[in-house]
């Protein structure tokens, strides 16, 4: 029976994208640049791409909250600030939030029967301020930042350095739900722990990857673990 929930943050509770192009297109109009829809998107691709390189070791934070925007400038072949842009994207970042349908119903009845733990690879500033937006720390007994942490998912030391915070945690009767196959069901594979995949778009599964359970929301959790108390 499963007693303790490590759940991700961005796109499993809250809409990351809609934020991530809300704030981008405030930071971009602020600077007196073009948020073009492709410009948008290709941004996107990059700054997804940056952060798995981080999941892997090859970037610090700071490479990847830096490096993201200079690759698009340079790709654009403008001549922008990056330091001042970053600043002001994290700023627009953190002082809203957008709950993915359900998603927020969710919490508060998962957080009825089980010890709900909050696991996140983003910045601190950032996620701090969008949960206080959202009034979720409630509903959390802990909120684990892997850059307070000092290590970030899907790193094994990361969940490690989660459990000895836990009192009287058992590793067998945990499960880790999130929406990303390389941050949170690796990390989850690497911790011992069972996975729950949050995966709308039906993207295909990575062989090296194991699932053990995929729903398409995370309104569809909790009649999912009600199935797994009765085993």
């Amino acid at each position: 029976m499963i007693e303790f929930l490590f759940l991700d943050l961005d796109d499993t509770i809250l809409d990351f994208h809609k934020a991530e192009r809300i704030a981008l297109e405030k930071t971009f109009r602020a600077h007196g640049l073009n948020p073009a829809p492709e410009i948008m998107a290709r941004y996107s691709a990059i700054n997804k791409r940056c952060w798995e390189k981080l999941e892997r070791g090859e970037l610090t934070r700071a490479q990847v909250l830096l490096k993201r925007f200079e690759t698009l400038f340079l790709e654009l072949g403008m001549d922008v600030d990056s330091h001042a842009i970053q600043a002001s994207y994290e700023h627009n970042l953190s002082i809203g939030h957008y709950f993915l349908p359900g998603a927020e119903a969710a919490v508060k009845a998962l957080s009825k029967k089980y010890r709900l733990f909050l696991a996140s690879n983003g910045t601190a500033k950032v996620q701090e301020g969008r949960m206080t937006s959202a009034k979720l720390y409630p509903y959390f007994e802990q909120v684990f930042i892997s850059e307070e942490i000092g290590f970030n998912k899907p790193a094994k030391a990361y969940f490690d350095a989660c459990f000895a915070r836990i009192p009287d945690f058992e590793k067998g009767k945990a499960m880790m739900v999130g929406d990303s196959l390389t941050s949170d069901i690796r990390g989850g594979n690497n911790a011992g722990l069972l996975t729950c995949w949050i995966n709308p778009g039906h993207a295909p599964r990575n062989p090296e990857i194991h699932v053990d359970y995929e729903i398409e929301a995370l309104s569809q959790l909790e009649a999912l673990l009600s199935t797994l108390s009765v085993k």
